[in-house]
C-alpha cells in the first residue's frame, strides 16, 4: 500500500496564503478615505462597466480588490442577506458590521477548505449620524476582519499607500480633498498620476437621503483634480 503524501499543516496553510497574496498583488490597489460628510473609495479602473465599488444597502457600501468573479459573487451575496435581514426585521437592523462578519466567516471558511483560497480583500463601510465616525471594516483573502479608522488602502501595495494616507489625511477633508489626497497615494505606488478616466471613484455621504451611496462621473471627477 502506497504511503499518501504529506504536508504538514503550518506549510499547506502557508502556501495557500502566499497564493492568494501573488494573486490579490496583480491586481489594482484600492484606497478609502474618510471625509467631512463620510466615506470615499478611490482606485485605478479604466473600466465603467466592471466595477470595483458598490452599494449594499441605505448606508453600507462595499469596495473589493482580487479577482473580479471571486469578489462579485461576494458583493451578490452581500446585497441579497442585506436585502433579506431589512425585510424581515428593519432597514436600521442592516449593519457594516453584521455583514463584515458574514465575509469573514465566509472567506475563512472557503481559506480553510479543500478548493483554492479566494484571490480578495474586501472593504465595508457604514456611515451614521453626523458626529458618529465611519465604520471601515477590512476583510482579507483567509477571513481575517480588521476594525479601521479614517485611511486605509487594499491590495498589492496597501502598506504603502496605507502610509502615505495616514501621513497626509486630516480630519474634516472635503470631498475635493479626500479625493486628491487618494489620488496622490496611489500615484505614488505607481510612480504615474492617474487622470479622471483612469479612475473609479464612489463613496456614502450622510447628508444625502435614505441611499447614502454616490459615484463621481468623469466631469465631477476632473474639475475636482483641477481645483489643487
Amino acid at each position: 500500500m502506497a504511503t499518501p503524501f504529506y504536508v504538514a499543516p503550518e506549510q499547506m496553510m502557508q502556501d495557500r496564503a502566499e497564493y492568494a497574496r501573488k494573486g490579490i498583488a496583480r491586481g489594482r490597489s484600492l484606497a478609502a478615505v474618510s471625509w467631512e460628510h463620510g466615506v470615499l473609495f478611490v482606485s485605478e479602473n479604466p473600466s465603467r462597466l466592471l466595477s470595483k465599488t458598490s452599494e449594499i444597502y441605505d448606508r453600507i457600501a462595499f469596495g473589493a480588490v482580487g479577482k473580479y468573479n471571486e469578489f462579485e459573487s461576494l458583493r451578490v451575496a452581500g446585497i441579497r442577506m442585506a436585502d433579506v435581514k431589512g425585510y424581515q426585521y428593519a432597514r436600521e437592523d442592516v449593519t457594516a458590521k453584521s455583514l463584515a462578519t458574514a465575509y469573514s466567516q465566509s472567506l475563512g471558511a472557503i481559506f480553510m477548505g479543500d478548493g483554492k483560497p479566494y484571490e480578495v480583500e474586501l472593504l465595508i463601510a457604514q456611515v451614521n449620524g453626523a458626529s458618529t465616525p465611519v465604520e471601515l471594516f477590512h476583510i482579507l483573502y483567509d477571513g481575517s476582519i480588521v476594525d479601521e479608522a479614517d485611511v486605509v488602502a487594499i491590495g498589492g501595495d496597501a502598506e504603502a499607500i496605507t502610509t502615505r494616507l495616514r501621513e497626509q489625511w486630516t480630519p474634516g477633508l472635503d470631498l475635493g480633498g479626500a479625493v486628491r489626497l487618494a489620488v496622490h497615494a496611489l500615484a505614488g505606488a505607481t510612480e504615474r498620476d492617474p487622470g479622471a478616466p483612469d479612475l473609479e471613484v464612489s463613496g456614502l455621504d450622510r447628508t444625502r437621503g435614505r441611499r447614502q451611496f454616490f459615484r463621481l462621473d468623469e466631469d465631477r471627477l476632473a474639475d475636482l483634480l483641477a481645483r489643487e
